[in-house]
């Protein structure tokens, strides 16, 4: 049995490979998204505090 708080590993990004990639929303810093990703991109540190954020807030 899993806790609810388990975190699974994000899915593969779609359409990524190489640059340009799409600036962080939260910080300017280059993502792991290719610029034409569309969405809210964020990049490897603020996507982890964004999920530490809201996991098990509940």
């Amino acid at each position: 049995m899993s806790d609810y708080c388990d975190t699974e590993a994000p899915a593969p990004v779609p359409g990524a490979g190489g640059p340009p990639f799409a600036d962080c929303v939260l910080c300017r810093e280059p993502t792991e998204y290719p610029e034409s990703y569309k969405g809210i991109t964020l990049c490897p540190v603020c996507e982890w505090q964004e999920a530490q954020r809201t996991a098990c807030s509940g």
